[in-house]
Protein backbone atom coordinates (compact mmCIF):
# COMPACT_ATOMS: atom_id res chain seq x y z
CA UNK A 1 0.00 0.00 0.00
CA UNK A 2 1.33 3.28 -0.61
CA UNK A 3 2.87 5.49 2.03
CA UNK A 4 1.15 7.68 4.24
CA UNK A 5 -2.18 8.01 6.23
CA UNK A 6 -4.37 4.86 5.45
CA UNK A 7 -7.22 5.66 2.68
CA UNK A 8 -9.82 4.88 5.42
CA UNK A 9 -10.13 3.69 8.91
CA UNK A 10 -12.00 0.46 9.57
CA UNK A 11 -11.84 0.64 13.36
CA UNK A 12 -15.47 1.31 14.16
CA UNK A 13 -17.07 0.34 10.91
CA UNK A 14 -16.16 -3.86 11.24
CA UNK A 15 -17.73 -5.42 13.50
CA UNK A 16 -17.40 -8.68 15.54
CA UNK A 17 -18.73 -11.89 13.39
CA UNK A 18 -19.18 -9.39 9.91
CA UNK A 19 -19.17 -11.05 6.64
CA UNK A 20 -17.41 -8.71 4.43
CA UNK A 21 -17.54 -8.85 0.73
CA UNK A 22 -15.37 -7.57 -1.57
CA UNK A 23 -14.84 -7.35 -5.63
CA UNK A 24 -13.34 -10.73 -6.93
CA UNK A 25 -10.36 -10.94 -9.61
CA UNK A 26 -9.74 -7.74 -11.24
CA UNK A 27 -12.74 -5.99 -9.59
CA UNK A 28 -10.64 -6.42 -6.45
CA UNK A 29 -10.60 -2.54 -4.71
CA UNK A 30 -7.37 -2.64 -4.10
CA UNK A 31 -7.08 0.33 -2.33
CA UNK A 32 -9.66 -0.50 0.68
CA UNK A 33 -8.60 -4.59 0.70
CA UNK A 34 -5.05 -3.86 1.15
CA UNK A 35 -6.23 -0.81 4.14
CA UNK A 36 -7.85 -3.90 5.46
CA UNK A 37 -5.74 -6.43 5.90
CA UNK A 38 -2.62 -4.30 6.99
CA UNK A 39 -5.38 -3.30 10.21
CA UNK A 40 -7.08 -6.30 10.26
CA UNK A 41 -4.78 -7.13 13.62
CA UNK A 42 -6.47 -4.61 15.55
CA UNK A 43 -10.25 -5.04 14.08
CA UNK A 44 -12.60 -7.61 15.85
CA UNK A 45 -12.62 -11.10 14.03
CA UNK A 46 -14.62 -10.88 10.91
CA UNK A 47 -15.35 -13.01 8.23
CA UNK A 48 -14.03 -12.16 4.17
CA UNK A 49 -15.74 -13.24 1.04
CA UNK A 50 -13.39 -13.44 -1.44
CA UNK A 51 -13.39 -15.14 -5.41
CA UNK A 52 -10.69 -15.60 -7.75
CA UNK A 53 -7.43 -13.67 -6.16
CA UNK A 54 -4.95 -12.11 -8.95
CA UNK A 55 -3.55 -9.34 -6.33
CA UNK A 56 -1.17 -10.37 -3.89
CA UNK A 57 -3.64 -8.57 -1.25
CA UNK A 58 -4.45 -11.37 1.10
CA UNK A 59 -2.09 -13.86 2.55
CA UNK A 60 -1.68 -16.47 5.61
CA UNK A 61 -0.27 -14.04 8.00
CA UNK A 62 -2.96 -11.62 7.28
CA UNK A 63 -3.70 -12.80 11.61
CA UNK A 64 -5.91 -15.21 12.85
CA UNK A 65 -9.04 -12.73 13.24
CA UNK A 66 -10.17 -13.36 9.66
CA UNK A 67 -11.39 -16.19 8.16
CA UNK A 68 -11.56 -16.66 4.43
CA UNK A 69 -14.62 -18.35 2.15
CA UNK A 70 -14.84 -18.46 -1.50
CA UNK A 71 -16.75 -20.51 -3.81
CA UNK A 72 -13.56 -22.23 -5.54
CA UNK A 73 -9.86 -21.77 -5.14
CA UNK A 74 -8.78 -19.90 -8.09
CA UNK A 75 -5.34 -17.89 -8.94
CA UNK A 76 -3.78 -16.49 -5.24
CA UNK A 77 -6.52 -18.17 -3.48
CA UNK A 78 -4.35 -21.06 -3.41
CA UNK A 79 -2.00 -19.72 -0.94
CA UNK A 80 -5.03 -19.42 1.63
CA UNK A 81 -6.46 -22.85 0.82
CA UNK A 82 -2.73 -24.08 1.27
CA UNK A 83 -2.72 -22.69 4.79
CA UNK A 84 -5.77 -24.21 5.79
CA UNK A 85 -7.19 -20.25 5.72
CA UNK A 86 -9.95 -20.59 2.85
CA UNK A 87 -13.47 -22.71 3.46
CA UNK A 88 -14.71 -23.24 0.20
CA UNK A 89 -18.68 -23.35 -0.97
CA UNK A 90 -19.20 -25.86 -3.13
CA UNK A 91 -21.67 -23.80 -5.07
CA UNK A 92 -22.16 -23.55 -9.04
CA UNK A 93 -21.17 -19.75 -10.11
CA UNK A 94 -24.76 -19.11 -10.74
CA UNK A 95 -26.08 -20.29 -7.26
CA UNK A 96 -23.85 -18.84 -5.63
CA UNK A 97 -23.98 -15.50 -7.05
CA UNK A 98 -28.19 -15.99 -6.37
CA UNK A 99 -27.57 -16.69 -2.89
CA UNK A 100 -27.00 -13.20 -2.38
CA UNK A 101 -29.96 -11.97 -4.40
CA UNK A 102 -31.97 -14.53 -2.35
CA UNK A 103 -30.49 -13.48 1.50
CA UNK A 104 -28.93 -16.85 1.88
CA UNK A 105 -25.55 -15.19 1.86
CA UNK A 106 -26.24 -11.95 3.55
CA UNK A 107 -22.87 -9.22 3.66
CA UNK A 108 -22.65 -6.80 6.19
CA UNK A 109 -19.81 -5.07 4.57
CA UNK A 110 -19.19 -4.38 1.23
CA UNK A 111 -15.95 -3.13 -0.54
CA UNK A 112 -16.36 -2.40 -4.39
CA UNK A 113 -14.52 -1.09 -7.03
CA UNK A 114 -16.51 1.61 -9.46
CA UNK A 115 -15.85 3.62 -12.47
CA UNK A 116 -17.67 6.99 -12.62
CA UNK A 117 -18.48 8.43 -15.66
CA UNK A 118 -18.21 12.03 -16.73
CA UNK A 119 -21.94 12.87 -15.96
CA UNK A 120 -21.21 11.11 -12.15
CA UNK A 121 -23.28 7.77 -13.15
CA UNK A 122 -21.32 4.91 -11.70
CA UNK A 123 -19.90 1.41 -12.94
CA UNK A 124 -19.35 -1.48 -11.30
CA UNK A 125 -16.95 -1.77 -14.00
CA UNK A 126 -14.51 -4.98 -14.48
CA UNK A 127 -17.42 -7.37 -13.00
CA UNK A 128 -21.33 -7.64 -12.73
CA UNK A 129 -21.67 -10.76 -9.96
CA UNK A 130 -22.74 -10.98 -6.87
CA UNK A 131 -21.68 -7.66 -5.00
CA UNK A 132 -24.30 -5.46 -6.05
CA UNK A 133 -27.13 -8.34 -4.53
CA UNK A 134 -24.44 -8.23 -1.74
CA UNK A 135 -24.83 -4.29 -1.14
CA UNK A 136 -28.62 -4.31 -1.36
CA UNK A 137 -28.69 -5.70 2.40
CA UNK A 138 -25.71 -4.64 3.69
CA UNK A 139 -24.62 -2.41 6.94
CA UNK A 140 -22.15 -0.48 5.61
CA UNK A 141 -20.82 -0.06 1.58
CA UNK A 142 -17.91 1.23 0.81
CA UNK A 143 -16.77 2.19 -3.00
CA UNK A 144 -13.66 2.79 -4.45
CA UNK A 145 -13.41 4.71 -6.77
CA UNK A 146 -10.99 4.09 -9.85
CA UNK A 147 -10.28 6.41 -12.56
CA UNK A 148 -8.67 3.52 -14.58
CA UNK A 149 -11.74 1.53 -14.23
CA UNK A 150 -13.63 1.01 -17.35
CA UNK A 151 -16.97 2.41 -17.42
CA UNK A 152 -18.55 -0.56 -18.79
CA UNK A 153 -22.57 -0.87 -19.81
CA UNK A 154 -24.87 -3.40 -18.24
CA UNK A 155 -23.25 -2.90 -15.39
CA UNK A 156 -24.38 0.87 -14.15
CA UNK A 157 -24.74 0.80 -10.77
CA UNK A 158 -28.08 0.83 -9.56
CA UNK A 159 -29.17 4.56 -8.18
CA UNK A 160 -31.29 2.76 -5.19
CA UNK A 161 -28.28 0.88 -3.91
CA UNK A 162 -26.65 3.13 -1.23
CA UNK A 163 -23.34 3.59 -1.24
CA UNK A 164 -22.18 5.02 2.30
CA UNK A 165 -18.56 5.85 1.59
CA UNK A 166 -16.08 6.68 -1.17
CA UNK A 167 -12.97 6.41 -1.21
CA UNK A 168 -10.52 7.59 -4.15
CA UNK A 169 -8.44 5.30 -5.75
CA UNK A 170 -4.74 4.71 -4.84
CA UNK A 171 -4.07 2.25 -7.89
CA UNK A 172 -4.99 1.33 -11.43
CA UNK A 173 -6.97 -1.29 -11.25
CA UNK A 174 -5.45 -5.49 -10.97
CA UNK A 175 -4.61 -6.72 -14.49
CA UNK A 176 -3.96 -9.84 -15.34
CA UNK A 177 -1.68 -10.83 -18.50
CA UNK A 178 -2.17 -13.88 -21.06
CA UNK A 179 -0.70 -16.39 -20.00
CA UNK A 180 2.45 -18.00 -22.33
CA UNK A 181 1.72 -20.55 -24.39
CA UNK A 182 3.50 -24.00 -24.94
CA UNK A 183 3.20 -26.62 -27.13
CA UNK A 184 0.64 -28.68 -25.03
CA UNK A 185 -1.86 -26.21 -25.19
CA UNK A 186 -1.38 -25.25 -29.04
CA UNK A 187 -1.81 -29.45 -29.64
CA UNK A 188 -5.11 -29.17 -27.77
CA UNK A 189 -6.13 -25.95 -28.91
CA UNK A 190 -5.80 -27.35 -32.94
CA UNK A 191 -8.39 -30.31 -31.94
CA UNK A 192 -10.80 -27.86 -30.19
CA UNK A 193 -10.32 -25.62 -32.95
CA UNK A 194 -12.09 -28.36 -35.23
CA UNK A 195 -15.12 -28.82 -33.35
CA UNK A 196 -16.01 -24.70 -33.68
CA UNK A 197 -18.07 -23.79 -36.39
CA UNK A 198 -18.52 -20.73 -38.22
CA UNK A 199 -21.26 -18.37 -36.18
CA UNK A 200 -20.37 -20.38 -33.24
CA UNK A 201 -20.89 -18.43 -30.03
CA UNK A 202 -18.23 -18.99 -27.28
CA UNK A 203 -18.09 -19.26 -23.74
CA UNK A 204 -14.85 -19.76 -22.01
CA UNK A 205 -12.33 -19.47 -18.75
CA UNK A 206 -9.20 -18.13 -17.83
CA UNK A 207 -6.04 -20.28 -18.42
CA UNK A 208 -3.64 -21.26 -21.12
CA UNK A 209 -5.69 -23.90 -23.34
CA UNK A 210 -8.83 -21.10 -23.30
CA UNK A 211 -5.83 -18.43 -24.35
CA UNK A 212 -4.96 -21.27 -26.64
CA UNK A 213 -8.09 -22.21 -28.31
CA UNK A 214 -9.11 -18.27 -28.90
CA UNK A 215 -5.41 -17.57 -30.71
CA UNK A 216 -5.77 -20.38 -32.96
CA UNK A 217 -9.32 -19.00 -33.95
CA UNK A 218 -8.47 -16.56 -36.94
CA UNK A 219 -9.56 -18.57 -39.51
CA UNK A 220 -12.98 -18.64 -38.37
CA UNK A 221 -15.83 -16.09 -39.63
CA UNK A 222 -18.35 -14.44 -37.64
CA UNK A 223 -17.88 -16.07 -34.39
CA UNK A 224 -19.99 -14.32 -30.83
CA UNK A 225 -19.62 -14.02 -27.64
CA UNK A 226 -21.37 -14.54 -24.31
CA UNK A 227 -18.70 -16.16 -21.76
CA UNK A 228 -18.54 -15.35 -17.88
CA UNK A 229 -15.60 -13.51 -18.27
CA UNK A 230 -13.37 -11.56 -22.03
CA UNK A 231 -9.93 -11.10 -21.83
CA UNK A 232 -7.10 -9.49 -24.10
CA UNK A 233 -7.91 -12.17 -26.98
CA UNK A 234 -10.95 -11.48 -27.20
CA UNK A 235 -9.47 -8.12 -28.52
CA UNK A 236 -7.21 -9.34 -31.11
CA UNK A 237 -10.09 -11.87 -32.72
CA UNK A 238 -12.07 -8.36 -32.60
CA UNK A 239 -9.90 -6.46 -34.02
CA UNK A 240 -9.20 -9.00 -36.75
CA UNK A 241 -12.94 -8.88 -37.75
CA UNK A 242 -13.08 -13.04 -36.42
CA UNK A 243 -15.72 -12.06 -33.49
CA UNK A 244 -18.49 -9.81 -34.90
CA UNK A 245 -21.31 -11.17 -32.93
CA UNK A 246 -23.87 -11.23 -36.17
CA UNK A 247 -25.19 -15.24 -35.71
CA UNK A 248 -25.62 -15.37 -31.88
CA UNK A 249 -29.47 -14.80 -32.29
CA UNK A 250 -29.64 -12.78 -29.46
CA UNK A 251 -27.63 -9.48 -28.72
CA UNK A 252 -26.55 -9.12 -32.51
CA UNK A 253 -23.59 -7.12 -32.53
CA UNK A 254 -22.91 -6.81 -28.65
CA UNK A 255 -19.84 -8.91 -27.01
CA UNK A 256 -21.56 -10.15 -23.80
CA UNK A 257 -19.93 -11.26 -20.40
CA UNK A 258 -20.00 -10.85 -16.84
CA UNK A 259 -16.12 -10.04 -16.27
CA UNK A 260 -13.55 -8.28 -18.01
CA UNK A 261 -9.93 -10.03 -17.05
CA UNK A 262 -6.90 -8.49 -18.81
CA UNK A 263 -4.82 -5.81 -19.00
CA UNK A 264 -5.04 -2.17 -19.53
CA UNK A 265 -5.55 -2.70 -23.31
CA UNK A 266 -8.84 -4.36 -22.57
CA UNK A 267 -10.04 -1.92 -20.00
CA UNK A 268 -9.68 0.61 -22.51
CA UNK A 269 -11.00 -1.32 -25.13
CA UNK A 270 -14.53 -1.76 -22.86
CA UNK A 271 -14.41 1.91 -21.74
CA UNK A 272 -18.10 3.56 -22.66
CA UNK A 273 -17.85 0.56 -25.72
CA UNK A 274 -21.25 0.16 -26.36
CA UNK A 275 -20.47 -3.01 -28.33
CA UNK A 276 -19.53 -4.32 -24.94
CA UNK A 277 -21.84 -5.56 -21.72
CA UNK A 278 -21.31 -6.54 -18.74
CA UNK A 279 -24.61 -8.48 -17.65
CA UNK A 280 -25.36 -9.69 -14.29
CA UNK A 281 -25.17 -13.56 -13.48
CA UNK A 282 -28.62 -14.07 -14.15
CA UNK A 283 -28.34 -13.26 -17.66
CA UNK A 284 -24.59 -14.64 -18.41
CA UNK A 285 -25.18 -17.83 -16.89
CA UNK A 286 -29.35 -17.62 -17.42
CA UNK A 287 -30.50 -21.71 -19.06
CA UNK A 288 -33.41 -19.96 -20.83
CA UNK A 289 -30.61 -17.15 -22.00
CA UNK A 290 -28.04 -19.83 -23.11
CA UNK A 291 -30.62 -22.02 -24.32
CA UNK A 292 -31.10 -19.28 -27.03
CA UNK A 293 -28.18 -18.36 -28.61
CA UNK A 294 -27.15 -20.15 -31.78
CA UNK A 295 -24.37 -22.62 -31.53
CA UNK A 296 -22.83 -21.51 -28.37
CA UNK A 297 -19.70 -23.95 -27.62
CA UNK A 298 -19.04 -23.86 -23.87
CA UNK A 299 -15.04 -24.26 -23.14
CA UNK A 300 -13.96 -25.50 -19.65
CA UNK A 301 -11.13 -27.25 -18.39
CA UNK A 302 -10.54 -30.12 -15.55
CA UNK A 303 -8.43 -31.50 -13.30
CA UNK A 304 -9.37 -35.42 -14.20
CA UNK A 305 -11.59 -37.03 -16.48
CA UNK A 306 -12.91 -40.64 -15.77
CA UNK A 307 -13.41 -43.48 -18.36
CA UNK A 308 -17.33 -42.68 -18.03
CA UNK A 309 -16.72 -39.08 -19.11
CA UNK A 310 -17.33 -37.98 -15.76
CA UNK A 311 -15.40 -34.75 -15.03
CA UNK A 312 -13.72 -32.90 -12.05
CA UNK A 313 -12.43 -29.73 -11.83
CA UNK A 314 -12.04 -29.44 -8.16
CA UNK A 315 -9.92 -31.62 -5.60
CA UNK A 316 -7.13 -33.92 -6.34
CA UNK A 317 -6.02 -36.10 -2.95
CA UNK A 318 -9.40 -34.90 -1.24
CA UNK A 319 -7.96 -31.08 -1.32
CA UNK A 320 -9.77 -28.95 -3.05
CA UNK A 321 -7.44 -26.51 -5.38
CA UNK A 322 -10.05 -26.00 -8.52
CA UNK A 323 -13.94 -24.79 -8.73
CA UNK A 324 -17.08 -25.69 -10.02
CA UNK A 325 -17.81 -22.11 -11.02
CA UNK A 326 -19.85 -21.69 -14.02
CA UNK A 327 -18.65 -25.17 -15.57
CA UNK A 328 -22.01 -26.65 -15.18
CA UNK A 329 -23.77 -24.25 -15.90
CA UNK A 330 -22.24 -23.69 -19.35
CA UNK A 331 -21.92 -26.95 -20.01
CA UNK A 332 -25.84 -27.62 -19.88
CA UNK A 333 -26.69 -24.14 -21.55
CA UNK A 334 -24.27 -25.26 -24.65
CA UNK A 335 -26.37 -28.68 -24.57
CA UNK A 336 -29.82 -26.93 -25.28
CA UNK A 337 -28.34 -24.63 -27.35
CA UNK A 338 -28.87 -25.33 -31.02
CA UNK A 339 -25.96 -26.43 -32.81
CA UNK A 340 -23.99 -26.15 -29.46
CA UNK A 341 -20.96 -28.19 -28.04
CA UNK A 342 -19.74 -28.51 -24.68
CA UNK A 343 -15.66 -28.56 -25.02
CA UNK A 344 -13.51 -29.30 -21.84
CA UNK A 345 -10.16 -29.21 -23.02
CA UNK A 346 -7.24 -30.71 -20.96
CA UNK A 347 -3.49 -31.96 -20.67
CA UNK A 348 -3.51 -35.90 -20.48
CA UNK A 349 -0.77 -35.58 -18.23
CA UNK A 350 -0.20 -33.45 -15.03
CA UNK A 351 2.81 -31.54 -14.15
CA UNK A 352 4.21 -34.64 -12.02
CA UNK A 353 3.78 -37.50 -14.87
CA UNK A 354 0.54 -38.91 -13.97
CA UNK A 355 -2.23 -39.31 -15.45
CA UNK A 356 -5.32 -37.13 -16.01
CA UNK A 357 -7.54 -40.06 -17.37
CA UNK A 358 -8.20 -41.78 -14.25
CA UNK A 359 -10.47 -44.50 -13.75
CA UNK A 360 -12.55 -43.16 -11.58
CA UNK A 361 -13.04 -39.24 -10.90
CA UNK A 362 -12.32 -38.67 -7.08
CA UNK A 363 -15.00 -35.73 -7.19
CA UNK A 364 -18.14 -35.34 -9.67
CA UNK A 365 -18.20 -31.29 -11.10
CA UNK A 366 -20.00 -32.19 -14.02
CA UNK A 367 -21.73 -35.59 -14.44
CA UNK A 368 -21.19 -38.02 -17.17
CA UNK A 369 -24.65 -37.56 -18.44
CA UNK A 370 -23.73 -34.15 -19.24
CA UNK A 371 -20.65 -34.49 -20.97
CA UNK A 372 -20.21 -33.79 -24.52
CA UNK A 373 -16.52 -33.85 -25.93
CA UNK A 374 -13.10 -34.30 -24.25
CA UNK A 375 -10.10 -32.88 -25.83
CA UNK A 376 -6.64 -33.42 -24.59
CA UNK A 377 -3.21 -33.11 -27.10
CA UNK A 378 -3.88 -36.91 -28.22
CA UNK A 379 -7.53 -36.14 -29.80
CA UNK A 380 -10.97 -36.08 -29.58
CA UNK A 381 -13.34 -38.26 -27.06
CA UNK A 382 -16.81 -37.60 -28.52
CA UNK A 383 -18.94 -38.90 -25.84
CA UNK A 384 -22.34 -38.27 -26.41
CA UNK A 385 -24.96 -41.12 -26.97
CA UNK A 386 -22.12 -43.70 -26.25
CA UNK A 387 -22.69 -46.26 -24.13
CA UNK A 388 -20.43 -46.71 -21.03
CA UNK A 389 -17.77 -49.20 -23.20
CA UNK A 390 -17.78 -47.01 -25.83
CA UNK A 391 -17.10 -44.19 -23.95
CA UNK A 392 -14.34 -45.80 -22.08
CA UNK A 393 -12.92 -47.01 -25.41
CA UNK A 394 -12.86 -43.27 -26.63
CA UNK A 395 -11.73 -41.63 -23.21
CA UNK A 396 -8.30 -43.98 -23.50
CA UNK A 397 -7.35 -42.95 -26.68
CA UNK A 398 -6.85 -39.37 -25.54
CA UNK A 399 -5.53 -40.31 -22.60
CA UNK A 400 -1.39 -40.35 -22.93
CA UNK A 401 0.29 -43.20 -24.90
CA UNK A 402 2.57 -44.75 -21.69
CA UNK A 403 -1.11 -44.68 -19.27
CA UNK A 404 -3.37 -46.31 -22.04
CA UNK A 405 -2.38 -49.98 -21.29
CA UNK A 406 -2.94 -49.12 -17.40
CA UNK A 407 -5.93 -47.49 -18.17
CA UNK A 408 -7.27 -50.43 -20.65
CA UNK A 409 -6.30 -53.18 -17.78
CA UNK A 410 -8.21 -51.10 -15.41
CA UNK A 411 -11.21 -51.31 -17.66
CA UNK A 412 -11.44 -55.09 -18.11
CA UNK A 413 -10.65 -55.43 -14.20
CA UNK A 414 -13.82 -57.30 -12.54
CA UNK A 415 -16.71 -54.85 -11.46
CA UNK A 416 -16.41 -52.72 -14.67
Amino acid sequence: MSGGAPPIDFSGLIREGDLVVCGQATAEPVTLTEALMAQAGDLPSFRMMVGPIFSDTFSASCGPGVSFQSYGVIGNARRLAKAGRLDVIPSNYSAFCADFAARRHKADVVLVQLAQAGDGRLSASLSNDYVIDAARSARLVIAEINPDAPFTFGAEWPEDVQIHVRVPARRPPVELASPTLDDVSRRIAAYAAGLIADGSTLQFGVGRIPDAILSSLSHARNLGIHSGLINDAVVDLIERGVVTNAAKGIDAGITVTNQVIGTSRLYRFAHENRAVSVRPTSYTHGQGVLARIRRLVAINSALQVGLDGSVNSETLNGVTIGAIGGQLDFVRGANASPGGRAIIALPATASDGTSRIVANVETVTTPRADVDAIVTEWGIAELRGCGLAERARRVITIAAPEHRDALSAQLRSPGR
